[in-house]
């Protein structure tokens, strides 16, 4: 199936899409600092440069988007564009890889990693238990 916009305005659109400071990324960050949690942001010195990072409990907080994250328990981690389609698995399949691999480097340097997604970051209530437990264990 072609493509039903042309190549220069497809460009412009995928231009805009952020990897940084995401609307579901700062309201996890708006909520954290409402808690009372401190924590830093995009550390170079970390595999993967966490989205969050909270050196307190030693925990680091990834906002994957279920699209390009794939989140298997969400509608939109299913989507796959009908165009492209070698390209677009191709690079799902090193986000994943990449995401994995910074995952075990982060562990094996002694930190809890944790991943939220952004299906679940629309409903406040659940996000601040979610957030709750995932800091209950530190000190």
């Amino acid at each position: 199936m072609a493509d039903t916009i042309s190549k220069e305005k497809r460009s412009w659109n995928m231009s805009r899409i952020r990897g940084k400071n995401t609307t579901p990324e700062i309201t996890v960050r708006s909520l954290l600092h409402k808690m009372g949690y401190r924590f830093r942001i995009h550390r170079k010195d970390l595999p993967g440069k966490p989205d969050i990072v909270l050196p307190k409990y030693k925990t680091v907080i990834f906002v994957h988007g279920c699209f390009w994250h794939r989140h298997k328990d969400c509608k939109n981690g299913s989507y796959t564009p009908k165009s492209n389609v070698d390209s677009w698995s191709s690079k799902f399949d090193e986000n994943e890889a990449r995401d994995k691999r910074n995952k075990e480097q982060l562990e094996a340097r002694g930190w809890n990693v944790e991943i939220i997604w952004e299906c679940e970051t629309t409903d406040q209530e659940s996000l601040t238990h979610m957030l709750n437990s995932i800091l209950a264990g530190g000190s």
